[in-house]
């Protein structure tokens, strides 16, 4: 292996070592949402005229997961570096920011695809799904992965200690994740309040996911595409600079 695929292998295996706490446990958790969801709003919500609420929230579930878990793979993985010291040891190898970028962000996909998956696997028991355009669903799935990873570093970067680092997830991330249209339409709320979910990046990529099921979205998917992937490409440059000066690493 290169520098870059063992420090990829390093961090996929911290992860999967753990797999019961890393990847059991947000199977879990989604699958108790859509448990209590679905069983209490089954016959009181309907969203789209062919598809039932408990099918609706199963891929706005797995979305959620995706970019849960991709996001704390990668903000973990540094903050427990820096604040255990070991993170010294990458900064003697001649790895690249682009090595360490690639690194950190590619087993963030890895995460949250296998998080992901899980909970799909799980759920289809509950909801059968379609595959109307199996081809948004892998695109939105890889650049969802990717930016949760990528803000994910930018996070681990800035934090000094889990304290901050549990604000920046329960302030920005929860609440953008919950507000986005996991567990309904926007269509649904009055007009202010999709003015602003229309401001929430979360929306479109879990909106774009979800059109790749049903074929049917609250937004055009390749407006989310476009939005998804300016975000991807801003905050990656970001998360790149960073790394590139030694942000809060080598002081």
């Amino acid at each position: 292996m290169t520098g870059w695929q063992m420090l990829l292998y390093k961090e996929v295996l911290r992860f999967w070592k753990v797999a019961f706490q890393t990847v059991a446990a947000p199977v879990l958790t989604a699958m108790l949402y859509l448990l209590i969801f679905g069983h209490v709003l089954e016959d009181h919500v309907k969203v789209y005229d062919s598809v039932r609420y408990t099918a609706f929230l199963v891929p706005g579930l797995v979305m959620m997961s995706i970019l849960q878990n991709a996001f704390a793979n990668s903000s973990s993985s540094l903050i427990q570096s820096k604040i255990m010291g070991n993170l010294v040891f990458l900064l003697l190898t001649p790895l690249s920011h682009r090595h360490w970028f690639v690194a950190y962000v590619g087993s963030s996909i890895v995460r949250g695809l296998v998080v992901g998956a899980g909970v799909f696997v799980v759920a289809i028991f509950f909801a059968p799904l379609t595959f109307v355009a199996p081809v948004w669903i892998v695109v939105f799935a890889m650049l969802g992965a990717a930016l949760m990873g990528a803000l994910g570093l930018i996070a681990g970067l800035w934090a000094e200690k889990f304290d901050q680092l549990a604000a920046f997830q329960n302030f920005i991330i929860m609440p953008m994740t919950f507000l986005s249209g996991v567990f309904y339409s926007i269509g649904s709320l009055p007009a202010f309040w999709q003015a602003a979910s229309h401001l929430n990046p979360f929306f479109y990529m879990i909106d774009g996911f979800r059109y790749g099921f049903f074929g049917q979205s609250d937004a055009s998917p390749w407006l989310s595409l476009g939005i998804v992937g300016a975000a991807l490409l801003v905050t990656s440059a970001l998360a790149m600079y960073l790394l590139r000066i030694g942000y809060k690493i080598r002081s």
